[in-house]
């Protein structure tokens, strides 16, 4: 039997090779949660002109110097709705916020330290050149690069795509990743489940995994433990550019998708890692797709997912995750650690971080309280209530 491989040479050998997937231009309106295929450069100024940041009156500093100072109102300036003439001695334009400055103005002020009269205006304080005023390019200048290939668009990057003037924008194509549950004791969540039957919770999770690190998943039915039926299941997953397997992967007698994977033509790469929860996990390619096999039991499963099919995808989508370990110090003392690197879950608070209270890999609700997972390392010395431990956070 092979014997596990380190975390770190299980990813080494599953992003070998991987290439982004293809560029597709999409709606501003859909592109949130996808990743840009090319820097994006500004189409123009933010703002485009200098423009008034209040309402007030917009003038020249000079005549205001020596308050109070009265000046005729020869026009006014609103959004949208610039004004054509020139401000000259002794002159001022009524404007409100957002306004273009006018000609020959170089300061705004406030509408509350001035006083209409009849046709004028009366300025009670002075105020320095460029007071009240956003300047053009402000915000950023034509031609810059505001956004760059491989990040993830959230609302605040959409936004910000959308004042530089873009409408569409070139990001990559999602990767496409076909979940394929297998076992005869697997039921789908809300049916009525016979004897001997548990509820497969692992697909759902994993779906919304997949789609928040960038990905579209699609769940296969359940494959039942017979070599046709797997077969089947693994033949529906054609065009997917990864296929992961649940379950079916240790080395039981039921245990049969590594057979049938290599019977489809698939070359294994991987058949155990040595870390838990998490050690019967298999990688192969079946083609060009890539297939990774997690484990049954569901936090396994979803611990496998976000240490490797997460960088998978993010490979693929050609990002640039942010991996930097952070440290963190304990709340309460961890025991000495076993051979295998140990994911813990565990939760963050006040500044410190607490391993949550039984760590069986079947435990779904322990694993929905968690917010991190704490990595002990191989044969780690127990450490006491303060020592420093790295936290990979579970941000799906």
């Amino acid at each position: 039997m092979a014997q596990p491989v380190s975390i770190d040479e299980a990813l080494s050998k599953i992003l070998a090779d991987v290439a982004p997937v293809a560029a597709e231009a999409v709606s501003l309106y859909e592109a949130r949660g996808r990743v840009l295929a090319a820097d994006l450069v500004a189409k123009l100024a933010q703002p485009p002109f200098d423009a008034s940041s209040m309402d007030g009156y917009a003038l020249r500093a000079a005549d205001i110097a020596n308050p109070p100072a009265h000046l005729a109102v020869i026009g006014e300036a609103a959004a949208g709705h610039g004004f054509a003439g020139t401000v000259g001695r002794g002159q001022a334009v009524r404007i409100f916020t957002g306004a273009p400055l006018p000609a020959g103005a170089d300061v705004v002020v406030m509408q509350e330290v001035a006083r209409e009269t009849g046709g004028g205006v009366t300025v009670l304080e002075p105020a320095l050149p460029g007071a009240n005023i956003r300047r053009r390019g402000y915000d950023f200048d034509e031609g810059q690069t505001m956004l760059g290939a491989g990040e993830m668009l959230d609302a605040r990057k959409v936004m910000l795509a959308a004042a530089m003037n873009h409408g569409t924008l070139s990001v990559r194509r999602r990767p496409m990743v076909a979940i394929l549950p297998t076992g005869d004791e697997l039921a789908e969540p809300g049916a009525e489940l016979r004897a001997g039957q548990i509820v497969s919770s692992v697909p759902a999770g994993l779906s919304a995994a997949i789609e928040a690190w960038g990905g579209k998943a699609s769940c296969l039915a359940i494959a039942r433990d017979t070599r046709e039926s797997l077969a089947t299941g693994i033949s529906g997953a054609r065009g997917a550019d990864i296929l992961v397997t649940i379950g079916g992967a240790s080395v039981g007698a039921h245990d049969l998708v590594q057979g049938v994977l290599e019977a489809a033509g698939a070359r294994m790469e991987i058949i155990r890692v040595a870390m838990r929860p998490g050690k019967p996990l298999m990688s192969a390619r079946l083609g060009s797709q890539r297939v990774l096999s997690l484990p049954g039991n569901p936090v396994a499963a979803l611990v496998c997912a976000r240490l490797f099919l997460k960088p998978l995808l993010d490979r693929m989508l050609g990002r640039v995750p942010n991996d930097a370990v952070e440290e963190v110090p304990l709340a309460s003392a961890l025991a000495a650690n076993g051979p295998r690197q140990h994911y813990l879950r565990a939760r963050r608070e006040g500044g410190t971080v607490t391993p949550l209270g039984d760590q069986d890999s079947s435990l779904v609700s322990v694993f929905a309280a968690a917010d991190c997972l704490i990595v002990h390392a191989p044969c780690a010395a127990a450490l006491d209530a303060g020592g420093m431990v790295p936290i990979i956070p579970l941000d799906f």
